[in-house]
């Protein structure tokens, strides 16, 4: 069956975007049966192009990115949710809809913060390296993630888990 995570951040159209590329990226690579979707409370309505440009820059395909509203995830046919993340101190603040994960249960939320490289200094050559630096510390904690044996982990254990991961 397989493990959805969501990643939310208020625009959605950075580091929650590089989050659902590297996941689905890595969980290919690896052969695990995790999907990743992101969301954002007020999204942007755009994916901020050196979000983009981190991630092909990676070799992630990015055709089909959009900005979208966390409300998506609330409503009938939404994929149950397995795992919500978020990754803004803004989004982690904010009160999030119902999110109904496997067997009508809820799933396990975990924040994990990164400075918003939008934010960066130097010019278009600063915030290219602060998307890049941003999509490396993605990768390595999404990486920690895949190793899980999510399959077989009860509720507490793999909140346990996602928050020691946090803390890496």
């Amino acid at each position: 069956m397989t493990t959805h995570v969501l990643i939310l951040c208020t625009h959605n159209s950075a580091r929650s975007v590089l989050s659902e590329g590297m996941l689905n990226h890595l969980a290919a690579q690896l052969r695990k049966d995790v999907q990743a979707h992101s969301a954002g409370s007020t999204p942007s309505g755009r994916i901020n192009p050196f979000a983009i440009e981190a991630l092909q820059n990676a070799g992630i395909q990015t055709g089909g990115y959009r900005s979208k509203s966390w409300d998506e995830f609330s409503q009938d046919g939404a994929p149950p949710l397995s795992i919500v993340i978020t990754v803004c101190d803004s989004a982690a603040a904010e009160t999030c809809p119902v999110f109904f994960g496997g067997s009508g249960g809820q799933p396990v939320k975990v924040h994990w913060g990164y400075p918003d490289p939008s934010n960066a200094e130097g010019g278009d050559e600063g915030k290219r390296r602060a998307f890049e630096l941003t999509r490396q510390a993605i990768g390595y904690r999404m990486l920690q993630l895949l190793a899980l044996p999510l399959e077989s982990m009860d509720r507490q254990v793999l909140a346990a888990a996602l928050v020691d991961i946090g803390r890496s």
